[in-house]
């Protein structure tokens, strides 16, 4: 399935209070590492930043911020967005898994808000190497994505469908060690629960450094 056409579909078609990670307030988890100052304003790249929530919020509290999203609906909304906002974000229209030259060494930071678990393990690492190009040296990436131990969507296995039709990968805590561990130092990692739409998920959170 084409998974710029799928998420274009679903960013046109469903409203979006019926989009599972559309939520419009901040994390509790970000929130907090912005103010204890475990992240502090800076160049930042939202990775999936989808609607543009997540970035817009980080734009109001003093980060130059990049949003990147495979799709071109979820971009002009979250280009939209950012306008009424008063607030001078990019957003740009990016498979994270292609080549992305523009963007070399161009980040302080970047934030994968619940978009690894829409990557298959095969694509992982791939991901994590643009991911690691993208960032100045030293440069910290925080990752979340759902962990094998959620009870979400049946909770068997680590492939899993949703209602919406989107599939996605469950992970352990060791596999991402074993992925994020060549080209990043791992700070943190460990199993946390987050407050979803629907209710609450145990994710996979990671805070890496750049190698």
């Amino acid at each position: 399935m084409d998974i710029s056409k799928q998420m274009d579909d679903i960013y046109r078609n469903l409203p979006p209070d019926r989009i599972p990670w559309n939520i419009a307030e901040p994390p509790a988890l970000l929130v907090e590492a912005v103010r204890t100052g475990k992240i502090k304003p800076c160049k930042v790249v939202d990775l999936g930043c989808g609607a543009g929530n997540y970035a817009v919020w980080l734009a109001g509290q003093g980060f130059d911020v990049t949003g990147l999203d495979i799709s071109s609906e979820a971009v002009k909304l979250a280009r939209e967005q950012a306008s009424k906002a008063g607030f001078d974000c990019r957003f740009d229209v990016v498979d994270l898994l292609g080549d992305l030259p523009d963007y070399e060494a161009t980040f302080d930071l970047a934030i994968d808000w619940e978009l690894l678990h829409h990557i298959f393990p095969e694509d992982r690492e791939h991901l994590v190497k643009n991911v690691h190009s993208m960032l100045q040296p030293k440069g910290v990436f925080f990752s979340l994505c759902f962990s094998v131990e959620d009870p979400a969507f049946g909770g068997k296995g680590k492939f899993r469908d949703t209602n919406i039709g989107t599939r996605l990968y469950f992970s352990s805590e060791r596999e991402l060690q074993e992925l994020f561990s060549p080209l990043f130092e791992v700070l943190d990692l460990r199993t946390v629960e987050i407050e979803g739409k629907y209710g609450p998920h145990a994710v996979n959170a990671a805070w890496l450094q750049r190698k």
